[in-house]
């Protein structure tokens, strides 16, 4: 099979439709069986500052170990280039659970929490058509210490609560960063009053058992699963058992975001193994996204791992040019995985731009919810053949000072200094073709100011680059040839 070309299936299943078993099936204890409403659930693994490298499934590097996520490739779609629609957590994960660009209701950047309450999450509409929808995990969307309008240390907990995930569409919420958990149910499935509790277990591990009882206890109906796992993200912290996998790494900081992604994966694969036993895996639609490119403080600097202050959290994005905080591809575009069981092609590597965007359109029409508002596509019909690839779909960015447009290969991108044209197909942001192509650069420069002109806070950015993009800006692409 040639990348990006995907075979003719067997019909989908009726997962999209509501509909009821045969009144002769025979009954029994277990969930596939028992199921009246057949619409498939989703469930979302979204990592933190995790680069496209470190999946084992997309051969890049030889060190990082991740079997449970590489048979998701196996079993499922693995996206080349898949994108997130900003290079930082907030942002980013605001405009996977809204399904719209976050520029639209103001949330540009990390500065600018929390998520404002007009704004519904695909949860909100999932839970009108009558999904069971839960999270676990880091949710940073909340009012925090960088919030404009909230000194967060003055803030009432009963303020703060509006902007916590079980107000803003999930039923059930396993939600934090470390041993402090904002939650309503336990891992026996008991709902319970919310509040904090701590817990003392690694970190990722809880964020996997809490995933593990959301399932057990709504394997009877259609239900959505947010899991935002809060690592390879910095502060780096590991258990001796993950640890132990990578003792050859000389790297402080590698081995230990190697060991994190060791439990992200067996997580992967311990949720697996339980929508097989519960005969749902067929039932269930699974994405595996990171938020935004590996931080790489350009040098990756091997600081201890007490160190929070240093930027690079082991991982890679290797072979994109920059890190987190860019729109080069290295900040950007990142692992990317969905899989469907009998619905979806097999072992298939598909090349076309997508977005996070496109998860809440996807979800939601699988649902039977209203997508009028959204800005993604349903990748379904992509996926399996039944339409046009998505060639020609545009898909923009604007962070900071900078700017991006990409529209099948092409990519033009701005950091209020300079302007690159980059022939994706052909090359790594390694040939600025500025001034070799001036139609294609004029034609993208308009579509992307077009765009910005309908954005909460309209319009391109005017200010030049920052200290921080000047930096990147000056070591990733200072040298590289214009033609």
């Amino acid at each position: 099979m040639q990348p990006g070309h995907l075979f003719s299936l067997t019909p989908l299943v009726a997962a999209v439709l509501l509909s009821c078993t045969s009144d002769d099936a025979p009954q029994t204890e277990v969930a596939a069986k028992t199921r009246t409403d057949n619409r498939p659930n989703v469930i979302v693994v979204f990592t933190d500052d995790q680069g496209y490298a470190d999946i084992g499934a997309n051969g890049v590097v030889t060190d990082i170990v991740t079997p449970h996520i590489d048979q998701l490739a196996s079993d499922g779609v693995r996206m080349t280039a898949g994108y997130v629609t900003a290079p930082q957590c907030t942002p980013s994960r605001a405009s996977l659970l809204t399904g719209r660009y976050q520029q639209k209701f103001n949330l540009d950047d990390n500065s600018l929490t929390p998520m404002t309450l007009a704004q519904p999450t695909m949860a909100d509409r999932l839970q009108e058509v009558g999904y069971r929808t839960g999270m676990a995990g880091k949710w940073h969307l909340g009012i925090d210490q960088n919030s404009p309008d909230f000194d967060v240390n003055s803030t009432s907990l009963e303020v703060r609560a509006q902007y916590f995930p079980d107000q803003r569409g999930f039923d059930d919420v396993y939600y934090g960063f470390r041993n402090t958990w904002w939650t309503n149910f336990d891992f026996n499935g008991n709902e319970i009053r919310a509040a904090y509790r701590h817990n003392e277990d690694y970190r990722l591990d809880v964020t996997t058992e809490a995933a593990l009882a959301f399932i057990e206890k709504h394997r009877h109906q259609p239900f959505f699963l947010y899991l935002p796992y809060f690592a390879p993200h910095v502060p780096m912290e590991a258990t001796e058992e993950y640890l132990s996998r990578h003792e050859s790494t000389v790297e402080t900081r590698r081995k230990y975001a190697l060991a994190m992604m060791s439990a992200i994966d067996d997580g992967v694969g311990r949720i697996r193994q339980k929508l097989d036993e519960l005969e749902l895996a067929g039932d269930t639609v699974l994405f595996f996204i990171s938020d935004n490119g590996a931080p790489l403080g350009i040098h990756m600097d091997d600081a201890p791992i007490e160190d929070n202050t240093a930027a690079w959290d082991g991982s890679l994005n290797t072979p994109w040019i920059g890190e987190k905080g860019m729109l080069t591809e290295g900040g950007i575009r990142v692992p990317y995985i969905v899989t469907w069981p009998d619905n979806l092609p097999p072992n298939t590597v598909f090349d076309n731009a997508v977005s996070t965007l496109d998860v809440a359109a996807t979800t939601l029409e699988l649902a039977g919810a209203d997508t009028s508002e959204l800005d993604g596509v349903d990748l379904i019909p992509h996926l399996t053949g039944n339409t046009h690839d998505l060639d020609e779909r545009p898909l923009y960015w604007r962070f900071w000072n900078q700017a991006a447009i990409r529209v099948g290969d092409w990519k033009y991108l701005t950091n209020g200094a300079n302007e690159y044209l980059f022939d994706l197909a052909a090359e790594h942001e390694n040939k600025n073709l500025i001034t070799s192509q001036p139609a294609i650069a004029q034609t993208l420069r308009e579509q992307l100011s077009n765009w910005s002109d309908t954005l909460s806070t309209p319009g391109m950015p005017q200010r030049g680059p920052n200290n921080a993009e000047a930096g990147w800006y000056n070591h990733y692409l200072g040298s590289i040839t214009e033609l």
